[in-house]
């Protein structure tokens, strides 16, 4: 952790001696998330979660590139119906609705479009991508599972910017390491996987 902040500080320095454009603003939206377990041994479906926070924006003048940063928190999960393998079934345990809830630290590459002859003024298209760091800060009473501490992430997405200050964007994320273990089963674990919308207000 302590290299992570390092290495933050040294990129937001860097990037304001180049004379960078940082700004900042709040950020929410839906997810669609599920879990990926190594074994195909029970049923997995898709959940609803939500995400809210603060973002960065650090723009480099001129060429497009830029960088975005942010601390968000972010629910994710899936129903997992356990009550398909007998070694579960037979300690009660149905189709359970397993949620972990996280606070999310994107650090993500981006490119914003803006040469189009004024036009950027009212709309921009924008890609971006990169890791994020997902710190676990609660998760449901499932007492079948054990959760990891949090996990790394790999997103990548896409939006427009609208009069200057307003970003919708979509973007889908990779879970990098795993995010819970069964208490009872070796070697079978799950990764969150999960898409969200969101828009964003940035007050400068």
């Amino acid at each position: 952790m302590r290299r992570f902040i390092t290495a933050l500080v040294l990129i937001i320095g860097a990037a304001a001696g180049l004379s960078a454009q940082f700004r900042y603003g709040v950020i929410a939206g839906p997810t669609l998330s599920s879990l990926e377990f190594k074994q195909d041994l029970i049923g997995v479906k898709d959940t609803w979660g939500g995400t809210a926070g603060v973002q960065g924006e650090l723009m480099f003048p001129g060429i497009g590139f830029g960088i975005d940063l942010g601390l968000i928190y972010n629910q994710l999960g899936a129903k997992v119906n356990l009550a398909e393998k007998k070694i579960w079934a037979s300690q009660g345990y149905g189709d359970e609705r397993l949620m972990l809830h996280y606070i999310q630290i994107p650090i993500h590459l981006r490119f914003k479009y803006t040469r189009l002859d004024g036009l950027e003024e009212k709309i921009a298209p924008l890609v971006f991508g990169g890791p994020d760091f997902m710190l676990l800060a609660g998760h449901s009473d499932c007492k079948a599972m054990k959760y990891a501490g949090g996990y790394l992430g790999l997103t990548a997405g896409g939006g427009v910017e609208l009069w200057r200050n307003w970003q919708v964007t979509v973007s889908y994320t990779w879970g990098m390491t795993y995010a819970m273990k069964t208490r009872l089963l070796d070697d079978f674990s799950a990764r969150n996987s999960h898409w969200a919308v969101r828009v964003a207000y940035f007050f400068k």
